[in-house]
């Protein structure tokens, strides 16, 4: 509806005919198409679809918080910190008791992870981010250790294959501030809608 709403006032306010940003239906558009393709990936069995809900709110919090940190450099507590009993309590109804604990197990290694990071260069990443890196890390943990392993760790690829292309094009330098909190999500849903299979495979392949 705010898709074909914008559409048909032509991108004005009803009211005071002022223009409203195309950044707003394509939001709403970009939004849509990310839960279809979870619910795609996660609908082909009853499990998927009792975590479904799960997902798809992790993914309305991704799109958010990714969006507030490009403008503002922030993730805000208010959304960060009540995600975890939220997405906690969705992730039960699925009731799976070895998932559960490799969630847990995956929340506590990459926010421990992030931790030591931002403790030992607190310029290299604001605090924001490790406490996003417990949701990031209980959500892709939960499906398998190879999504855990993409979505934790193909955060730092995509960043720093973006940090080279803003250098190339000459809108960054190395001291650049470039919020971080984008990639983990992108790297996150990325790997809970497929590429997380890259990482079962190379656990595979090395015998884990």
């Amino acid at each position: 509806m705010p898709v074909l709403g914008w559409l048909v006032l032509r991108g004005r306010c009803f009211d005071c005919r002022a223009p409203i940003s195309p950044r707003y239906p394509l939001v709403e558009l970009g939004t849509g198409i990310a839960f279809s393709l979870v619910a795609v990936r996660l609908g082909t069995d009853e499990a998927g679809l009792r975590v479904l809900p799960a997902y798809l709110a992790f993914t309305g919090i991704g799109i958010a918080l990714a969006l507030i940190d490009l403008d503002v450099k922030r993730l805000p507590d208010k959304i960060v910190l009540p995600s975890y009993p939220v997405l906690a309590g969705l992730l039960l109804i699925g009731w799976d008791g070895e998932a559960l604990w490799r969630a847990l197990l995956g929340a506590a290694i990459l926010g421990a992870f992030y931790f030591v990071v931002w403790f030992i260069a607190p310029g290299g990443m604001g605090f924001g981010d490790v406490k996003l890196a417990g949701i990031v890390g209980g959500m892709t943990a939960y499906l398998s250790w190879g999504t855990f392993l993409v979505g934790a760790f193909g955060a730092f690829l995509l960043g720093a294959a973006a940090g080279l292309m803003l250098m190339a094009g000459g809108r960054a330098g190395r001291k650049t501030a470039v919020p971080f909190g984008p990639f983990m999500l992108l790297a996150a849903l990325s790997s809970i809608l497929g590429a997380g299979y890259l990482g079962d495979a190379y656990l595979e392949l090395i015998g884990l």
